[in-house]
């Protein structure tokens, strides 16, 4: 059983790493391995879509880290999601590197931010406001 004291405790660490995968995704589209192939229109779309939810992963990552509260996951989950599907809405699907990675971190911020409302989905507001 002990096990699964994991998912009862929301940990300092969890929102460094919502920290890092939102500065992960803004640097996305200048990976060294990614390769280029969309319009230049296209482009200047998916970077400024790429670095507005990266900003918002790292800016949400930073408040849970502060001030806990469950919208901010549940703003994170849909960011991820967000993530997920840009390339299909903004039309950059071709770049097939750059989908499989946003498809990656997208999921990687839903895991994160569904595991950190799982653990706080039970406190009450003042256990939130107590969050070291």
């Amino acid at each position: 059983m002990s096990g699964f004291s994991f998912f009862k405790t929301h940990r300092t660490w969890e929102d460094w790493l919502g920290m890092l995968l939102g500065v992960l995704i803004v640097v996305s589209p200048w990976f060294p391995f990614s390769y280029h192939d969309t319009m230049d229109a296209e482009r200047s779309t998916m970077i400024l879509n790429t670095f507005v939810v990266g900003m918002l992963v790292f800016g949400l990552a930073q408040l849970e880290y502060v001030a806990l509260q469950r919208w901010e996951e549940i703003a994170e989950v849909g960011l991820g999601a967000w993530l997920i599907v840009s390339p299909l809405v903004f039309g950059y699907s071709g770049d097939e590197t750059l989908r499989v990675w946003h498809a990656l971190l997208g999921a990687l911020v839903v895991v994160l931010g569904a595991l950190q409302l799982w653990q706080d989905w039970r406190l009450s507001d003042r256990e939130l406001a107590n969050h070291p």
